[in-house]
């Protein structure tokens, strides 16, 4: 299994946190808002609209192809989030992400022009209410 840096030359938060630069077609995906940006660029104008944010990596693995890491954030008022990220590769550098966070938000307003709205089939990946069942 190969060994990922602690931190990479790619310029978003993201790039350091999965610890590999990003594709210039990058996806990032956030599926608590059913929403997705594209380009490399786009995700960094999303990233730069927080600059109070403060982040630390607490676990990163990979498995050939897939790197997924459990890291902190907080957005300068105190607040603690937990989040997972799910970066998929191609010859080093993450062409899919996908963020995990809390519960489902609404789409900022602001950030509605650089997106697009992300399929999310309740039969799917993320299952809506109607597919949840007892275990």
């Amino acid at each position: 299994m190969p060994t990922i840096p602690d931190s990479s030359n790619g310029a978003t938060r993201v790039a350091y946190i999965l610890g590999v630069p990003l594709a210039e077609d990058v996806a990032r995906q956030w599926p608590q808002m059913g929403e997705i940006v594209r380009s490399r660029r786009l995700v960094a104008d999303v990233e730069g609209n927080f600059p109070e944010l403060t982040l630390e990596v607490g676990r990163r693995l990979q498995l050939n192809d897939v790197v997924v890491v459990e890291w902190t954030c907080n957005y300068g008022d105190g607040r603690l989030y937990r989040n997972v990220t799910i970066g998929e590769l191609e010859n080093g550098e993450a062409t899919r992400v996908t963020d995990y966070w809390g519960e489902p938000t609404e789409t900022p307003g602001w950030r509605a022009p650089m997106t697009d709205r992300l399929d999310m089939p309740g039969d799917g990946k993320w299952p809506d209410a109607e597919h949840l069942g007892h275990y």
